[in-house]
């Protein structure tokens, strides 16, 4: 029997869960390891990016571009997504609505009206909460935060709009964009080619006429632990009623590469402005411990009843740069499919497979908005 956790997490919140199982016997903090971008709780999700161009212009077109989290349990937590691509030609964006480049380019060539980019490679962020109204598009500007499918599927849209200048005016001659990358926020995406499918089509707000994207076409990025870090993001420690003994997460089991930059819990620095700032590199500011993990998830049995086990499950955070306001657990025991109790937590199962080792696999996602 194995515990195993992955996912995005955590903040210093605990729970109690009530299962009706055997006694626990191994745990494991496990990152997958797998060539290419596949997550074996998740086979099937991905984020896809969806561009509907909408209308023509003289010398290009405006497109709407929307991003669809169809991830059963990871989020895009803050600091936010990040797209990027490679124009094709000699594209440029003359404005966008709804979210914007981190860079303007060289628009020297340019006469009169100035380009909102004219990089080859633009990087694209959303916009931020509160921008004024004639900025806004519909699903945009929540600073690039989006929820997975699996828990909030209302939430798990970003879009905004994009007019593209020097591009091809018709379905003949647009050329599409290449080498896209997606950060969400740090790496672990890999995104494949886009691919021309069916015009989408859109209802009028009565839902009594139907119209359709002049031209359409998708990219799906997948997600991989091994690309997103070389070392676990979290360990597992794990205790019972009815022993005295504590078994600890091993020593640097989140590797130690952050040894000689973790700070002390009682240390001074912590008072320092700007010391809990997230960094754009996304470098985490850690405790310093014996296992150097970002996160630290503790299994406690609690008691054991004539029908039942009841388990505690606490999740710390020891990185000061980062507080996880939208987080998941993903739990993995063979005798998860009996739950009959979750405290403190929203639940879900995950069935990705029917049968592994003669044992149900039931993945369960906690989620949850807490403090550190």
């Amino acid at each position: 029997m194995m515990f195993s956790y992955t996912g995005e997490l955590l903040d210093g919140s605990q729970a109690s869960i009530r299962f009706n199982f055997v006694p626990l016997v191994q745990f494991s903090c496990t990152v997958f390891v797998y060539a290419a971008a596949y997550d074996p709780l998740d086979p099937n999700g991905n984020i896809t990016i969806k561009w509907d161009i909408m209308s023509w212009t003289p010398d290009g077109y405006v497109a709407v571009v929307t991003m669809h989290n169809f991830q059963m349990y990871r989020h895009i937590i803050s600091p936010g997504w990040t797209l990027g691509w490679t124009w094709a030609k000699k594209e440029v964006i003359w404005s966008m609505v709804g979210a914007q480049t981190t860079e303007q380019g060289d628009c020297s060539k340019f006469k009169g009206n100035i380009p909102h980019c004219c990089k080859k490679t633009p990087t694209v962020v959303d916009l931020l909460p509160g921008v004024p109204y004639n900025q806004q598009f519909s699903n945009c500007c929540k600073g690039g935060v989006v929820s997975s499918w699996g828990q909030d599927p209302a939430a798990s849209v970003s879009a905004f709009q994009v007019s593209v200048g020097l591009a091809g005016t018709s379905n003949k001659t647009v050329k599409l964009p290449k080498n896209f990358t997606l950060l969400g926020p740090g790496p672990g995406y890999t995104c494949g080619r886009a691919k021309i499918v069916p015009p989408t089509n859109f209802l009028t707000p009565d839902r009594r006429r139907k119209t359709q994207a002049l031209m359409t076409w998708n990219v799906t990025c997948t997600y991989s632990q091994l690309r997103a870090r070389k070392n676990p993001s979290c360990c597992v420690s794990f205790s019972s009623f009815y022993n005295e003994t504590i078994t600890p997460c091993p020593s640097c089991a989140c590797g130690c590469q952050n040894k000689n930059n973790c700070v002390q819990s009682n240390s001074k620095l912590l008072s320092m402005v700007g010391i809990n700032t997230p960094r754009k590199d996304n470098v985490p500011l850690l405790q310093c411990t014996h296992h150097m993990c970002p996160i630290r998830v503790h299994w406690h049995v609690k008691v054991n009843y004539k029908d039942y086990w009841r388990a505690k499950v606490s999740i710390t955070n020891f990185n000061y740069r980062l507080n996880y306001t939208l987080w998941t657990l993903v739990v993995q025991h063979p005798n998860l499919n009996n739950v009959t109790q979750v405290f403190s937590f929203d639940y879900k199962p995950l069935v990705p497979y029917e049968s592994i080792s003669e044992c149900l696999l039931i993945s369960l996602s906690f989620s949850g908005k807490g403090r550190r």
